[in-house]
């Protein structure tokens, strides 16, 4: 279980364990297996190999087992724990014995690794060692701590799906350097933000994996002395005090990872400030400042727009001015919606709405899937809403996925997400089923009434809104409650349960339709959403998008890129508001998606200089042009060329 909240005193939900949902067929078997036997396994060349990550070589010179010097980046510690974790979970799909011997081989390496007093991260420890000038805790942008806070995490899944406890022994060390670390910068009043803050949710799970109190009063002490940092910034999200903020702001990573600890902690400890503070900053991020992929994060660099105007605050891969929401330069750090899938989750587990799950399902298949390629070998850093031919500007990340960049933190981020997706299909309160993602699976559930049973889904989804669930496997009958999460985008639809139909609109205020049965062998419940093709506009002060439309269908956003328009840019291209799209399979990089077709529209434009930056208007009129849309996920699987999102609109 990646997120145990049996025993959370303010959770109102508790997860359906991974090991209990299997896949069965359809997309997410597609995916979940894609990354287990592709992703992972080149995520741990990529780590192995000295001369590209350098990584493990950290940990093997600070084990005594190789010489030299430290290199990579300095949260190269804690982007292996998250591999770890991917591991783990694949490791469990695939029964990989070789896989799991493999990590234990780690743990001990880790082990080695680290020192007497509980400390470890590689850069520092060989620093000290060589006398090179690095020193431990110097600067927060060195990621110690961060680095650690992936560490418990990956401790906890390691020990709750295996069994062993050789990592947990390395984080129990760990932590109690941390809390020495925190009671020393209590009593000094010397303290600093750590930097994406993955130790506050760390601690959290460290304390309900092994029942001791004390991580998580170190949890809370680390997010209370927060208020206390001495010229924060907007940057880290420190500049006031945590139950005063309500937008959010700064570094999207740093954000998503601290406000996600922050519901870990409430879960556990209560707190009606941290949770109202939660609400409005979660109301200010989905109101305002999301992208419709689910992207998190839009700026590059810049001063914050909420900081004192003649002191200007630097902000990074960050969060902007409310509707500033940029395409070409759209920076949405993979990082970042993970970080928004964590967080999103944590709410939904203390405050059971359906719109948590929403946005969680829309960053999953969009956002989160189109970040690592179709082949499962290939990552972006950023998630661009727009490609265009060539510009003439140069951005810091590639506009292509490639293997390996110089920071490795999103790769592995996203492959322990992907493979841990069952995590997210269902929650359990009493006798009541909770649904959240959708996908072919069977799912064991023994519930609080003694019903055990298998509950069996069956849909195409995402690309068709059938659902059928079927009892099987019945050891034990009961009444379930089967709550149904009805999302946002469905309009029109039905469910049929006992004889009798309800429509979508019989939801309650959290975006749920109960229905009652009684688990028995072949017994059924129908679900089914309606999927037209949906043309969607922004908000009118999202500049970049005046004019223009999505396309979406159900929970997929769809996009155009060069080879589907026929046209010599996508520049000329209108969308028509008439067109009727049709769903078609079509194979991209060897795998099938449902692609749109239908008809747009190019513009003639003649005598038009492509180079100028104003000119007399060219337009000729417009004419018709076949056109095929893949979902955003599907995008740059087929060589470099154009991709929109957003595409004007036109009506004739």
């Amino acid at each position: 279980m990646l997120t145990d909240t049996r025993r959370s005193h303010y959770a109102k939900v508790v997860p359906l364990e991974q090991k209990n949902v299997k896949f069965t067929e359809g997309f997410w078997s597609e995916v979940v297996e894609n990354t287990a036997k592709k992703t992972v396994p080149h995520l741990q060349a990529m780590f192995e190999d000295k001369d590209i990550s350098h990584v493990l070589e950290n940990f093997r010179i600070c084990a005594g087992e190789a010489g030299g010097e430290h290199d990579g980046t300095v949260f190269g510690d804690g982007d292996f724990y998250k591999w770890m974790e991917a591991a783990i979970y694949a490791a469990e799909v695939t029964k990989d014995q070789r896989l799991l011997d493999q990590l234990e081989d780690y743990c001990e390496l880790i082990s080695r690794a680290q020192l007497e007093d509980g400390y470890l991260s590689t850069k520092q420890i060989i620093g000290e060692r060589t006398g090179n000038g690095v020193s431990r805790m110097g600067d927060v942008n060195d990621f110690e701590i961060y680095n650690l806070g992936h560490l418990f995490t990956a401790a906890c899944l390691y020990q709750r799906v295996t069994g062993r406890d050789s990592l947990m022994k390395v984080a129990v060390k760990a932590a109690g350097y941390l809390e020495k670390l925190y009671k020393e910068a209590r009593e000094k009043g010397e303290v600093k933000t750590a930097v994406c803050p993955s130790h506050y949710m760390g601690l959290v799970e460290m304390y309900r994996t092994t029942g001791d109190r004390r991580y998580l009063e170190l949890a809370k002490l680390a997010i209370e002395l927060r208020d206390s940092i001495r010229n924060g910034s907007d940057d880290n999200q420190d500049r006031i005090p945590l139950k005063q903020q309500d937008k959010i702001i700064g570094h999207a990573v740093r954000a998503n990872y601290l406000y996600a600890g922050v519901a870990d902690l409430y879960s556990e400890a209560g707190n009606e400030e941290y949770l109202s503070m939660l609400r409005k900053v979660w109301r200010n991020l989905v109101d305002q400042k999301i992208y419709i992929t689910g992207g998190c994060g839009a700026l590059y660099n810049g001063a914050s727009p909420y900081g004192n105007f003649f002191v200007h605050q630097l902000v990074h891969q960050a969060y902007g001015y409310e509707y500033q929401l940029p395409n070409v330069t759209a920076y949405n750090e993979s990082c970042a919606s993970v970080g928004l899938v964590l967080w999103a989750y944590r709410m939904f587990l203390i405050d059971p709405r359906a719109e948590y799950m929403d946005w969680l399902e829309r960053a999953m298949l969009n956002v989160n899937l189109a970040a690592v390629s179709l082949d499962g070998k290939k990552y972006f850093y950023e998630n661009t809403l727009r490609r265009a031919k060539k510009l003439p500007y140069e951005l810091i990340w590639p506009l292509e996925r490639t293997e390996y960049i110089l920071s490795y933190c999103c790769p592995p981020n996203i492959a322990r997400t992907l493979v841990q997706a069952g995590e997210y299909f269902y929650s359990v309160s009493g006798n009541a089923i909770w649904c959240g993602m959708y996908g072919a699976n069977d799912a064991s559930f023994c519930l609080e009434n003694g019903a055990e049973f298998t509950l069996r889904q069956k849909t195409q989804y995402p690309y068709d809104g059938k659902i059928t669930f079927t009892f099987a496997g019945v050891k034990h009958q009961g009444a379930v409650d089967l709550k149904i999460r009805i999302p946002a985008w469905a309009q029109s639809g039905y469910v049929k349960a006992g004889g009798k139909s309800y429509g979508l609109d019989e939801k309650d205020d959290t975006g749920y339709l109960m229905v009652t049965a009684v688990a028995a062998e072949g017994g059924e419940i129908e679900v089914f959403f309606d999927m037209p093709v949906r043309f969607t506009q922004a908000h009118s002060l999202v500049e970049e998008t005046a004019n223009q439309a999505a396309v979406e269908k159900g929970p997929l956003v769809y996009c155009i890129e060069t080879p589907d328009a026929g046209l010599e840019t996508l520049d000329d291209l209108m969308l028509d508001l008439k067109a009727d799209f049709k769903p078609q399979p079509f194979e991209i990089a060897g795998r099938e998606v449902v692609a749109l077709e239908g008809n747009g529209f190019r513009i003639k434009r003649a005598g038009y200089d492509r180079g100028d930056l104003y000119q007399k208007l060219c337009y000729d009129g417009l004419e018709t042009a076949k056109i095929r849309l893949i979902p955003y996920f599907a995008w740059d699987n087929r060589g470099y060329g154009e991709m929109r999102v957003w595409i004007p609109v036109a009506y004739r």
